[in-house]
């Protein structure tokens, strides 16, 4: 019981942490726009690489985004006993961050005004686009995937299935960053792909679920997954 309650205090204040992160986050946005987007964010973004001034602050953004992830993974890494608690925390965290952020948005901006308008995600290592419903899906499935690494429910992750893992993030971020590199074309849309970026995501989902089993004679439901020990 003191381990539980001990664990839901951590929680709480890693979503409070994730869901104020976001406000800064969100505020740096709002400054962006009114300096280079007075009259509306709309894509395609038509001259975005000729903006003034634009290389130095881009040069500042991708250091900020570099700093955020630093905070987040200092932050799993001050609560975390083993690797498992380490990856939950970490996607947890990232996940209300993330989803906080277009939250606060729209508090701020009243913006987006659909879930199907486009934004810029991410500068690293390259530009990340995509509809904003898109990065809401992958922190849900961040959300599930923290959840059940927070648990008791014992895991087994074999080689394989931590490699399907490992290749469906590359998979999703390479999604993005294709994307990203069309944001000034008059066929943006068209380079996202909705049925390929759905089927990673359930395949995911799928695979996240057969990694759970129940306990075996022995076997202790706090254990660390196989190749995440302590």
């Amino acid at each position: 019981m003191i381990e539980q309650n001990r664990r839901l205090k951590q929680l709480l204040a890693m979503v409070a942490f994730g869901i104020a992160f976001a406000y800064i986050e969100s505020a740096v946005v709002v400054y962006l726009r009114a300096i280079f987007y007075p009259d509306g964010f709309v894509f395609p973004l038509v001259g975005f690489g000729d903006m003034a001034g634009l290389k130095h602050l881009f040069l500042t953004e991708v250091g900020r985004e570099a700093a955020t992830l630093v905070l987040i993974l200092a932050g799993s890494y001050a609560l975390a006993c083993n690797w498992r608690r380490f990856l939950a925390w970490f996607l947890i965290i990232f996940a209300v961050w993330d989803i906080f952020y277009y939250v606060w948005l729209k508090v701020l901006l009243d913006w987006p005004g659909s879930l199907l308008d486009w934004d810029i995600l991410f500068f690293i290592p390259v530009i990340w686009a995509s509809p904003v419903l898109a990065p809401i899906i992958s922190s849900l499935v961040m959300l599930l995937a923290g959840a059940i690494l927070l648990s008791e429910r014992a895991m087994r992750v074999t080689a394989m299935r931590a490699a399907g893992f490992m290749l469906l993030t590359l998979a999703t971020v390479t999604c993005f960053c294709i994307a990203g590199l069309r944001i000034d074309e008059p066929d943006y849309r068209s380079s996202f792909s909705w049925p390929v970026f759905i089927a990673m995501h359930i395949y995911a989902v799928v695979l996240l679920l057969r990694c759970l089993e129940r306990c075996g004679v022995g076997e202790n439901p706090g254990e660390a997954p196989t190749g995440l020990g302590t």
